[in-house]
């Protein structure tokens, strides 16, 4: 089937361009010894999965633990969950996992440490963790100098293991240049270096240094501390990722397929892909650089200037020869956002459409509580 004999809208991944960004990445990886365990958030699919594993990725880093215990029933051993827990209900998941596959918690906060520590008693497992460094985001995270303090407080959980220490630098996605992404990679590792030091001068053994953005990939992969990195968004690649100057746009593999359906007033054109498609990011910490809400494909005269749930609002900015029924390709401010709107992507090589894409990670494991 030709591309625009499609419905739309639809979401597109163009499959050339994301093989190449996933052999790009992992092979660059392989060269300077680093593992790579992906957040598989951007992509929310079994199949991108087995195909980030058949490209050498050694892990997950999960966003969910829906994701979590789906990859698990698909037999992959090595998995992170991103984000501390602090409910029975979550920590009775996590001791779950542990038993499954080799497991490792995210912690910074000692009272959701004692509530995974009883999970883990009740369920007989030694529940392995790394601690989360603050690395510039702010969000959660020790400060580096404290890690070891938090490392001897944690002593008191019998059955919570230090393998070592993660971050995200996500302030990276506030950067505007090239410097500034720089700026951030040199966060990551300076103060990640200063977490491994002081533990590793306290004792302590640290196997994991895990760390990751996109953004900072390249700008990490010589480091000498860190031997995990967790990019997400580097299997599809955004209008964020392209504003910083991180990566070029023929590298963005993830596009929406819209049609013009109207042309109301001068300069004003409306289209059948909205919020829903799309998505409202237009850029999680800040980035001033992001204008609209993604870039149309072959028409830099045209601005999404607005979009309600099932409906967009091209403006444009001075000539263009878009007609109502055209059908346009527009990249998300962010891919992430929008692969997890649908339940399905398309995947394209050149102007063919060659089959689906499951998103079947998405389910929430609430329902579970009423079968």
């Amino acid at each position: 089937m030709k591309i625009n004999e499609l419905q739309t809208p639809a979401i597109l991944v163009d499959l050339d361009r994301m093989e190449d960004n996933l052999n790009t990445y992992h092979r660059a990886a392989l060269a300077h010894g680093k593992q790579v365990w992906p957040m598989i958030k951007t992509h929310k699919s079994r199949e991108l999965a087995r195909l980030q594993l058949d490209t050498g990725c050694s892990g997950f880093l999960c966003g969910t633990l829906d994701e979590a215990e789906a990859l698990a029933d698909d037999g992959v051993q090595n998995l992170m969950y991103a984000y501390p827990v602090a409910t029975k209900p979550s920590a009775d998941r996590v001791a779950a996992l542990a038993k499954r596959c080799n497991f490792i918690a995210r912690i910074d906060d000692l009272d959701a440490a004692r509530i995974m520590d009883r999970a883990a008693a009740e369920a007989g497992v030694l529940l392995q963790y790394t601690i989360i460094v603050d690395s510039g985001l702010h969000r959660f995270g020790v400060q580096p100098e404290q890690a070891a303090d938090f490392a001897r407080a944690m002593e008191q959980f019998p059955h919570l293991k230090l393998r070592g220490i993660s971050t995200h630098p996500g302030h990276v996605y506030g950067a505007a240049t090239k410097e500034e992404v720089a700026q951030c990679c040199v966060d990551e590792r300076q103060r990640m270096a200063v977490a491994a030091q002081v533990l590793r001068q306290a004792g302590y053994c640290v196997d994991m240094v895990t760390s990751g953005s996109t953004p900072t990939f390249f700008g990490a992969l010589d480091d000498e501390n860190i031997n995990i990195c967790h990019p997400g968004n580097y299997i599809y690649h955004d209008v964020i990722q392209c504003a910083s100057g991180n990566v070029d746009w023929e590298r963005c593999a993830l596009t929406v397929l819209a049609a013009v359906i109207s042309h109301p007033a001068e300069g004003l054109y409306l289209i059948d892909a909205g919020a829903k498609c799309l998505g409202l990011d237009q850029g999680a910490h800040g980035n001033g650089s992001i204008r609209g809400f993604g870039a149309v494909v072959g028409h830099p005269e045209l601005t999404v200037v607005g979009l309600s749930e099932e409906v967009g609002k091209l403006r444009a900015e001075g000539p263009t020869d878009l007609q109502v029924g055209d059908i346009i390709r527009i990249i998300p401010n962010h891919a992430c956002s929008a692969a997890n709107l649908a339940s399905y992507c398309v995947g394209v090589r050149g102007d063919e459409a060659e089959g689906l894409i499951a998103v079947d990670l998405r389910s929430n494991a609430t329902k579970k509580g009423f079968e």
